[in-house]
């Protein structure tokens, strides 16, 4: 499937085919993401999880995953699981 970039005031746009906005249940207004991929530009409705973090929240996150990694790291040098000895 192809389209071209159309003028659409000072900017520049896509139509997208009416199969692809039914196959994928866009509507008018909802947001979409553009990813920039090896192969070009990808176009995908927006989900939840794609909204920007704050810097206070990624530091959070962040912060949140190097704990439990440290924590994580305490069991990796533990000597044994005890499944090596021999059973009584």
């Amino acid at each position: 499937m192809t389209t071209k970039l159309i003028r659409v005031g000072n900017s520049r746009g896509i139509r997208l085919p009416r199969q692809l906005l039914e196959l994928y249940a866009i509507e008018e207004g909802d947001p979409l993401v553009l990813e920039e991929t090896r192969e070009g530009i990808l176009i995908r409705p927006a989900r939840d999880g794609d909204r920007r973090l704050s810097w206070r929240e990624a530091y959070r996150e962040m912060a949140e995953e190097a704990a439990e990694s440290a924590e994580w790291a305490q069991w990796d040098a533990v000597d044994g699981d005890g499944l090596d000895e021999p059973a009584d």
